[in-house]
């Protein structure tokens, strides 16, 4: 605003849905007025529906044009996929590629993997958001797709994508929200639109990228082996 900015994008999240909207794995997709009352999942939640407030305010106050946009679970190639900050697509792409080089079919799922999200590629989002830009809404507008899959499923559809089976080994570790889906019916309402890759495409593509890192990886740690030696 004192810099003279007119337009704003702000980049929030469906983690700003109240928890107990998301306790079942066959969730109730989540449409933009669900976020009241507000219980948001953990500070990151809070953050994000703070910041959506100030966006409102700053366009009521001072005229600043903003537009918010709740990103459901956007995932792609070029993103990342190792360290533990990978999101569930990516880290599983990188588990099972590591299976399939190494020759092993065993692939580690936190919980049952009976929990459910709905996944969009990068390439719809970006899609998205430019849609959003250049209309007059200044509402928050889910962005994402609408089709809910468990993480079993999920490790299947990548599996598929790599050609091999797996055995799926499911361990302890953090599973968030037991479930989570969008309701796409303002988007479309809005946009005229809503996101068209397949999550089968989608994943294929994340799929083949992510095995052509590891790959790489695997032969630089076999070189420093080599090298040590």
């Amino acid at each position: 605003r004192v810099h003279g900015v007119e337009r704003y994008l702000y980049t929030s999240s469906a983690c700003v849905y109240p928890e107990y909207r998301q306790l079942d794995a066959n969730v109730t997709p989540l449409k933009e007025e669900d976020a009241y009352p507000a219980q948001p999942q953990d500070a990151y939640g809070w953050e994000k529906l703070i910041t959506e407030r100030l966006c409102m305010h700053y366009y009521e106050d001072y005229g600043l044009d903003t537009r918010i946009v709740r990103f459901h679970n956007i995932f792609g190639e070029y993103g990342t996929w190792e360290g533990g900050r990978e999101k569930a697509p990516a880290a599983l792409c990188r588990k099972i590629a590591e299976a399939k080089l190494s020759g092993r079919r065993e692939v580690e799922i936190w919980g049952d993997g009976e929990q459910t999200r709905s996944f969009c590629h990068v390439d719809d989002c970006v899609e998205g958001i430019y849609r959003l830009m250049q209309s007059d809404y200044r509402e928050p507008l889910n962005l994402g797709q609408d089709r809910m899959v468990t993480i079993n499923e999920l490790a299947d559809i990548i599996a598929a994508a790599a050609g091999i089976e797996i055995v799926k080994v499911h361990v302890p570790g953090p599973q968030g929200v037991r479930g989570r889906n969008s309701d796409n019916t303002r988007l479309r309402q809005v946009l005229g639109w809503e996101p068209q890759i397949s999550l089968e495409e989608g994943l294929a593509r994340t799929y083949a990228w992510i095995e052509d890192q590891v790959r790489k990886k695997m032969a630089r740690e076999r070189e420093a082996e080599l090298v040590g030696a």
